[in-house]
């Protein structure tokens, strides 16, 4: 056995155990069936639906559902925490509309992405490895569980309050991050299907003001799911507060922001001009462009 497929099988062993060990920490005031929290049944879920779409994803050694299925998992596991917690009120309904019609419009503009490029290059080296494989659709399944993590809290807690100042301000955040998730990916969408584009990075909109607002996007929506949690966590379901915590990771630290800034320097970091975009606009949290 090779040191990468002994490293895919830890990879797929401890993204298991995680997302076990935080269905524990959720399922604490969680509703149940029979005798199973519904928080830990969602989790279940997030994972067993990555691992039947890696089967034909394998067979056909292709990416090009990656993407959907994990908007696929969010909408799926969502709906179900809903449709399983009784008297769902006004904090439940809300955030459940968010994460649904989040995962929609993001689903379909990265599937949209893919069919237009015709490969993701992050998983030229991937797909062709079934064990590496398997792994990267496991960590989507844990990746989908921890970043649900807050509103599965409130959708599936025995905990109801009412929708006070604290939810109203979370779902202000959402909103901005939404907003602005959606106009950074629409302006360079519309700058690349430009030809006069062609082999250029973007510097105008909102990614004259950061280098990655998409994701300072995703993290803010994300905190502001988080903030609506609040008023609702008690005991060990404390622990769902890692959902904005992994996000910021996983964009900040793993597979976002690192690896396009290391494309990045390699396509264009001998440019001057590229060079100077660097050094005067801020890698995450925005600030009016200086000149």
């Amino acid at each position: 056995m090779s040191k990468q497929q002994r490293t895919s099988i830890v990879g797929i062993i401890l993204a298991v155990v995680v997302g076990v060990l935080v269905a524990l920490a959720g399922s604490d005031g969680s509703r149940t069936v029979g005798s199973i929290s519904v928080f830990a049944l969602c989790g279940a879920l997030a994972y067993l639906i990555n691992w039947v779409a890696f089967v034909p994803a394998n067979i056909a050694k292709t990416e090009h559902y990656f993407d959907l299925t994990g908007s696929i998992t969010y909408i799926t596991v969502t709906l179900l925490a809903a449709a399983l917690s009784d008297e769902l009120d006004a904090r439940s309904v809300v955030v459940t509309v968010m994460v649904l019609v989040w995962a929609l419009r993001l689903g379909t503009f990265l599937f949209r992405r893919v069919r237009r490029d015709g490969r993701d290059g992050r998983f030229d080296a991937i797909k062709v490895d079934p064990l590496r494989f398997l792994m990267t659709w496991t960590l989507q399944g844990l990746w989908v569980f921890l970043t649900l993590a807050c509103a599965l809290a409130i959708i599936t807690g025995t905990d109801r309050e009412d929708f006070g100042v604290v939810a109203v301000v979370g779902t202000i955040v959402w909103i901005i991050g939404f907003a602005i998730e959606v106009a950074a990916d629409r302006q360079k969408s519309a700058f690349k299907q430009d030809p006069a584009n062609d082999g250029r990075f973007i510097t105008s909109g909102l990614w004259a003001w950061s280098r990655h607002p998409n994701y300072f996007g995703e993290i803010t929506l994300w905190l502001g799911v988080a903030v609506m949690a609040l008023p609702v966590l008690s005991g060990w379901r404390w622990v769902t507060l890692i959902s904005p915590v992994f996000v910021v990771l996983l964009l900040t630290r793993i597979s976002g922001i690192p690896m396009l800034e290391r494309r990045a320097a390699k396509r264009w970091g001998d440019d001057v001009e590229f060079q100077e975009y660097v050094a005067r606009t801020p890698v995450l949290v925005p600030r009016p462009p200086s000149r």
